[in-house]
């Protein structure tokens, strides 16, 4: 197992910065040149094709440790997965806490692992000028498993849209679903629904009513939110990003500096947006009103799961997991007689409606694994692993008859009777993640719906099927940036993205009136509003110029 040294940690702090210094790497389409790095692959490897190296392999990769199911050397998983693709690891463990900061130090330092799981986009970008990753896009020619989903549900112009650059090329291998899913909504004691005699809500106003009904029975608010305290500060929280799905801007954890308005084909700045400012009325009303909890905004979360499991909040956000192992845990021990279900996000101007994307947190690719004799070799591996049937089954549910009967096709997949996950098994005194390494949050985001439907109880396949109805709205285009206008625009957006979280609790709490939304706008046009979007436009002309 690697680890990073002290010395490695500070001293790459320079070369994080030196990126857009050091020359772009070689960019070799494919299978071209490529004669002398196949030592370990399959001559033939198609669809279906179970991989499995010609010779013993280990590939360096960065392996997250997740707290809620810490990292074991001798799990199952990675027994199987050598047994079944004569592969084997060289982890570098970093903690979930320090992931993002430790990738970036590592790859700055140019001593990243080859394979580099759990990257979000556009945490990539960072990387593309100096040359540190490859452009992934030149070698999916040696994935057929991508290839065959992207083409087969459709995928490429979302590809295209969201991760490619100015030079054409992409540099993250995202996961990829075959439909549309959202999971984080809120939850709502249904119990409480039943002594008043009201129906769950539907939309955001249904909810002021209902919490209205509420508020006699609260101590003191009906409604206290967490997912607030995140590294973006105050607001950048959980019930914004809902609320701004509804209607049709950017907030909270669904913040971005620009958002695309379909009425007039042009990027728009979201938080000088009308919509924006009437979702900021809306929950400055649930706050004067006493129907919302101020500290929903700042408080951390065990302080908002402890008022909702002892009964003093009736209403608070939520997603599967979060559901079945905290919530009804708590209020099963705490609160006798006390239920809660999840419900579909709420409506809002935008009606039965829904905003998302079909990709996932990926893969990046050390440029420096193009020089190994394994290279061909790994991004088959990399291909069955995370984008095969087979290689996603083994990933997320282990061994048949082991630690799952059953399969997907017929729906009949089930967890073996001494198995846990997420409460899937309550009965299972072993835990699919934490005691056999499945599930373990690095490997196989992404698949099937039906495949993805085995991990839902069938609560949670009501609350998918209902969120499934609703129409998906269309996405941006895309609008990627010059390495120099990125360097810009991140300095413009750091500033406005502080100013518009600070401004927002404020008109939320009432501690500024909504009377001065144009001074605000001034504001924010002070920081370079109007210049931000100006580049983003002219982005997609360009993009769409150059490349169709």
């Amino acid at each position: 197992m690697t680890q990073l040294s002290r010395r490695e940690l500070l001293g790459a702090l320079g070369g994080v910065a030196a990126f857009a210094l050091v020359g772009c790497g070689s960019s070799d389409n494919g299978n071209q040149s490529l004669g002398d790095k196949r030592v370990g692959a399959m001559d033939k490897f198609g669809v279906g094709d179970q991989f499995k190296a010609t010779e013993p392999l280990t590939f360096s990769i960065a392996m997250l440790d997740n707290p809620g199911y810490p990292y074991k050397a001798d799990w199952e998983f990675f027994t199987e997965l050598t047994k079944r693709t004569n592969v084997k690891f060289n982890p570098t463990v970093i903690p979930l806490s320090d992931y993002n900061q430790k990738r970036d130090v590592m790859v700055g330092a140019g001593n990243a692992p080859f394979i580099i799981p759990k990257t979000y986009h556009p945490s990539e970008e960072a990387y593309i000028a100096g040359g540190a990753i490859l452009p992934v896009s030149d070698y999916v020619d040696l994935m057929p498993n991508f290839q065959d989903k992207v083409k087969k549900w459709g995928i490429q112009a979302e590809i295209d849209a969201q991760l490619k650059q100015d030079d054409g090329k992409y540099y993250l291998l995202p996961g990829i679903h075959e439909d549309v899913w959202l999971d984080y909504s809120i939850a709502i004691r249904t119990d409480i629904l039943t002594k008043l005699g009201v129906q769950a809500p539907t939309t955001w106003d249904e909810l002021t009513t209902v919490l209205t009904a509420m508020k006699p029975m609260a101590k003191p608010y009906p409604l206290s939110d967490r997912w607030s305290t995140t590294p973006e500060g105050p607001g950048a929280n959980c019930l914004l990003a809902h609320l701004s799905d509804a209607y049709d801007t950017r907030a909270g954890w669904d913040w971005q500096p620009y958002h695309w308005d379909t009425n007039t084909s042009k990027f728009v700045f979201p938080g000088a947006q009308d919509n924006y400012k009437a979702l900021l009325a809306y929950l400055n009303s649930l706050v004067s009103q006493k129907l919302m909890d101020p500290e929903s905004f700042t408080q951390q979360d065990d302080q908002a799961k402890q008022k909702f499991g002892t009964g003093k909040a009736f209403v608070i956000s939520a997603n599967a997991q979060e559901l079945v192992n905290a919530y009804r845990k708590d209020l099963t021990a705490q609160v006798p007689g006390g239920t809660v279900t999840k419900i579909p996000r709420l409506m809002g101007p935008m009606g039965a409606t829904k905003r998302g994307t079909r990709l996932e947190n990926g893969i990046i690719i050390s440029s420096k694994a193009k020089d190994s004799k394994n290279f061909v070799a790994m991004m088959q591996f990399i291909d069955w692993l995370w984008y095969s049937d087979a290689g996603q089954l083994l990933a997320k549910w282990g061994i048949q008859g082991q630690t799952f009967t059953g399969n997907v096709d017929d729906g009949s997949l089930k967890l073996a009777s001494d198995v846990d996950w997420a409460g899937l098994n309550p009965t299972g005194t072993k835990k699919l993640n934490v005691d056999y390494g499945f599930f373990n949050g690095v490997f196989a985001y992404g698949g099937s719906t039906k495949f993805l439907d085995t991990q839902f109880t069938p609560e949670e396949k009501q609350f998918q099927d209902a969120m499934a109805q609703r129409k998906l709205r269309p996405s941006e285009p895309a609008h990627p940036l010059t390495a120099d206008e990125r360097e810009q625009t991140t300095l413009w957006a750091t500033a406005l993205k502080d100013h518009v979280n600070q401004q927002s609790l404020k008109f939320i709490l009432g501690q500024r009136p909504l009377t001065e939304w144009d001074t605000y706008v001034s504001e924010l046009k002070g920081k370079n509003m109007d210049q931000l979007i100006d580049v983003h436009n002219k982005a997609a002309d360009r993009f769409k110029k150059n490349h169709g």
